[in-house]
C-alpha cells in the first residue's frame, strides 16, 4: 500500500507516510493516487494544483473558503514547514482547537485538510516548496482567514518572532470569535 495514515489529535486532518523507493540515483515516491487515497476516506475531486515558495520565518495561513469549503492535500517538495490546522467546525467537540504537523522533502509526508478546518504553514528551513491540490478552485469571494496569532486558539509556532513574516492580509485577519460572530462561518 503507497500510503500510511499516521495517528492525529484531531478528528478530520490524515498525515499520510508514502512508501518511498531510494536507491543510489535518489528516490521515486508516489505522491497522489485515487484508489489507494479513497482507502482511507479521501474521496475528493481535486480540481487545482498550486505551489508556493517561501524563506525562513514565512508564516501564511489561517486560510478556507466558505460555502462549500476546500479539501486540500498538502505536502512539502522542497525543505521543511511545520503545517496547521484549526478546527472551524462549530459542532465539532475540537472547534477552535489546532494541530500542527511537520512536512519535509525528506519524510515526504503529506496532510489531507478536509472542508471545515483553517490551513496554514510556517517555513523552518532555509526555503520551502510546499505544493497543494485543492476540491474546489481559488476565489477571492469565499477566500477567508482568521489570524494566525489568535491567542484564543493559541497556535504555538516554531519562529522566533523576531524572524516571523507574514502578509498585511493574514496580520489583518479576525479572531476565530470574532469570524463567527461575523455570521460568515458556515455550518459544516
Amino acid at each position: 500500500m503507497p500510503f500510511e495514515v499516521l495517528p492525529s489529535r484531531l478528528d478530520g486532518p490524515k498525515l499520510l507516510q508514502p512508501t518511498v523507493f531510494p536507491d543510489e540515483r535518489g528516490f521515486f515516491c508516489e505522491t497522489y493516487r485515487e484508489n489507494q487515497l479513497a482507502e482511507h476516506g479521501i474521496d475528493d475531486a481535486f480540481v487545482q494544483d498550486n505551489h508556493s515558495r517561501s524563506s525562513y520565518g514565512v508564516i501564511r495561513g489561517m486560510h478556507f473558503q466558505i460555502g462549500a469549503g476546500c479539501g486540500k492535500l498538502v505536502r512539502c517538495g522542497r525543505g521543511t514547514i511545520v503545517d496547521v490546522v484549526v478546527d472551524l467546525r462549530r459542532s465539532s467537540s475540537t472547534y477552535g482547537e489546532w494541530e500542527a504537523f511537520e512536512l519535509s522533502d525528506e519524510t515526504m509526508r503529506a496532510l489531507y485538510v478536509p472542508v471545515g478546518f483553517g490551513h496554514g504553514f510556517a517555513v523552518t528551513s532555509e526555503i520551502a516548496d510546499v505544493l497543494y491540490k485543492q476540491s474546489a478552485y481559488y476565489s477571492a469571494d469565499v477566500e477567508r482567514g482568521i489570524s494566525f496569532l489568535d491567542p484564543a486558539v493559541g497556535i504555538d509556532w516554531p519562529i522566533p518572532q523576531a524572524d516571523r513574516v507574514f502578509s498585511e492580509r493574514d496580520a489583518d485577519a479576525m479572531t476565530l470569535e470574532q469570524f463567527a460572530a461575523s455570521g460568515e462561518l458556515p455550518d459544516w
